[in-house]
């Protein structure tokens, strides 16, 4: 890349996404290109300009997306008016497949090229997707070592470039709770997810378990770990949880999320997701939760075809987290299934499962993360 910068569309649709367009776009220099589009603080520290704000946009389920359509609407306008007026010599569309899927196919059509990082979930549900993108992507960038060959038989460039989970820093125990402030007892943490549907279902329930563990005398403490990104109502609407609860609260690496701060913890009460994936690969035992509305909920029942939906539990094969979700997913639930994790077996089986899944998202190459993937774009800038 040389000259003047080289335009680069970058659309990431939740905060997980804009934490791995970040790790891109610091990989790939703000010298040497001009990167624009929907992004959070992520992407924004590392030099973009954000078009709309990925929490305007995130949304869980389908009575979340009826209700963010009017900023989506507005979101999409901005973007096409953008991209009109500053065509990108190349696009990064990270996750938000139902909007990324037009907008690839639209940039391809205009002479754009096209990187899809982190590929919709066709293992789980709705397998018929694989083969509605082949028009709007040119490669695309997988975070799990099983969907290469599985892509790639759907005749897509597909290239395992590793999970940024897996490479998160994490502090040593001892600093990691000198830094939180924690003694020497057990402690549990709360990760309730990082959109506002998620804090509003999961957030008492998790909330409502640290309560009981620490009234019975399983964890001398529970703290949750707050997401940097999420927006101010979620946030006020959480920390009201934690207070009725007796949980304390703490931010999350800005970041790198709650990964760094994983190690003082003895046990985690988690929304399915990227964190679940975290807390694991820390050797965490932890309990697996996750509710939707009603509506999404009876439409997943008749699409979902696996049998875990926690991304620790998909790669291993096996139910090695417990899984907690929608009627099952109550406060008292979520104590019960955590306590009969803090005994020293439960705990041992957590480190080797640990082990084994870093083992299994080994990165395919030298470098970072962001880097990896960087390297995918940069021949077409």
């Amino acid at each position: 890349m040389s000259g003047a910068r080289a335009p680069l569309l970058v659309v990431a649709g939740e905060a997980s996404g804009d934490r791995i367009a970040a790790e891109v776009l610091r990989a790939l220099g703000s010298a040497e290109v001009r990167a624009f589009g929907i992004g959070g603080r992520g992407c924004r520290a590392a030099g973009m300009e954000t078009l709309a704000e990925t929490s305007d946009v995130a949304a869980m389920g389908t009575l979340d997306v009826l209700r963010k359509a009017p900023a989506l609407g507005r979101s999409i306008a901005s973007l096409i008016e953008r991209v009109r007026r500053d065509p990108p010599r190349a696009a990064l569309l990270v996750n938000f497949t139902e909007l990324n899927a037009r907008l690839g196919r639209a940039l391809r059509r205009r002479g754009t090229r096209v990187l899809w990082a982190v590929a919709p979930q066709v293992w789980a549900w709705r397998a018929g997707r694989i083969r509605t993108l082949h028009d709007a992507v040119d490669t695309l960038a997988v975070v799990l070592p099983f969907e290469e060959p599985l892509w790639r038989d759907a005749g897509y460039d597909a290239r395992f470039v590793g999970h940024p989970s897996a490479e998160a820093p994490r502090l040593p125990r001892e600093v990691a709770r000198a830094r939180l402030g924690l003694g020497s007892g057990r402690v549990a943490c709360v990760l309730p997810g990082s959109r506002a549907g998620e804090i509003t279902r999961l957030a008492p329930l998790f909330c409502e378990a640290a309560s009981i563990l620490m009234a019975r005398g399983d964890v001398d403490e529970a703290r949750v770990l707050v997401a940097p990104w999420l927006d101010a109502r979620a946030r006020g609407e959480l920390e009201r949880e934690a207070r009725r609860a007796g949980v304390g609260i703490t931010e999350a690496d800005a970041a790198h999320g709650a990964s760094p701060l994983l190690g003082a913890f003895d046990l985690a009460l988690c929304a399915s997701g990227t964190a679940c994936l975290e807390a694991a690969l820390a050797g965490l035992p932890t309990v697996i939760g996750y509710r939707v509305d009603p509506l999404t909920y009876a439409l997943a029942r008749r699409l979902v075809r696996t049998p875990h939906i926690g991304l620790p539990n998909v790669l291993l094969g096996r139910r090695a987290y417990p899984e907690l979700l929608q009627d099952e997913a109550t406060g008292r639930s979520f104590a019960a299934a955590a306590a009969s994790l803090l005994q020293d077996e439960p705990k041992a089986r957590a480190a080797a499962d640990a082990r084994e899944l870093r083992e299994l998202l080994r990165p395919p190459g030298p470098g970072t993360f962001g880097a990896r993937v960087a390297s995918l774009l940069a021949p077409w800038l």
